[in-house]
């Protein structure tokens, strides 16, 4: 198993543990969070699913998921959760997803985190390619994604089924030979 840990200026990216259930459930579980994610709030069980899953994704080789805990640097506790998914068919690209608990919205603390990501992405698995869907509501996450160095593809008509209701995603990206590698993450 490779065991992950990032460090930024005022985030680290490590490996989930059971420890991190209720911490994860606190975005997972909290409607405001998952407003704009493809799925409805999660109980403390399927967060504890999501948890298990991603320790046995750790033991898997070649490894294809990472579930990362997004903590703070000066207290180390865990205010977020970050997943990178490398595609099977496609092993130079990898799928991005990620959560902040609503109390650490609004401080630059989604730039810092996909920048962390696209950092351990680019530099650390060697990928090519890392891209993200939004919500094209969530206009947060797209200035979040733009500021951070990433690119607005396009829209996928009717992606996803969340809330009832049928979905479009907008896809942003960002390729190793022009992604700048911030230096003050």
């Amino acid at each position: 198993m490779r065991h992950v840990e990032i460090t930024g200026k005022r985030l680290r990216l490590r490996e989930v543990t059971v420890d991190d259930v209720d911490a994860l459930h606190a975005v997972y579980g909290d409607p405001t969070a998952t407003e704009h994610l493809p799925f409805d709030p999660r109980t403390r069980e399927e967060v504890e699913g999501i948890v298990a899953e991603a320790l046995r994704a750790a033991e898997v080789e070649p490894r294809r998921l990472y579930v990362l805990a997004v903590t703070d640097v000066e207290d180390s506790r865990t205010i977020g959760v970050a997943r990178l998914h490398i595609e099977a068919d496609h092993p130079h690209s990898a799928e991005i997803g990620m959560g902040l608990r609503p109390d650490h919205w609004g401080r630059g603390i989604g730039t810092d985190l996909v920048r962390l990501i696209l950092v351990f992405g680019f530099r650390h698995l060697r990928l090519h390619r890392i891209w993200g869907a939004r919500s094209p509501a969530n206009t947060a996450a797209q200035l979040t994604m733009l500021v951070a160095g990433m690119v607005e593809e396009g829209r996928i008509r009717h992606h996803v089924r969340a809330r009832g209701a049928w979905r479009d995603s907008v896809v942003h990206s960002a390729l190793e030979d022009e992604w700048e590698g911030y230096r003050d993450v």
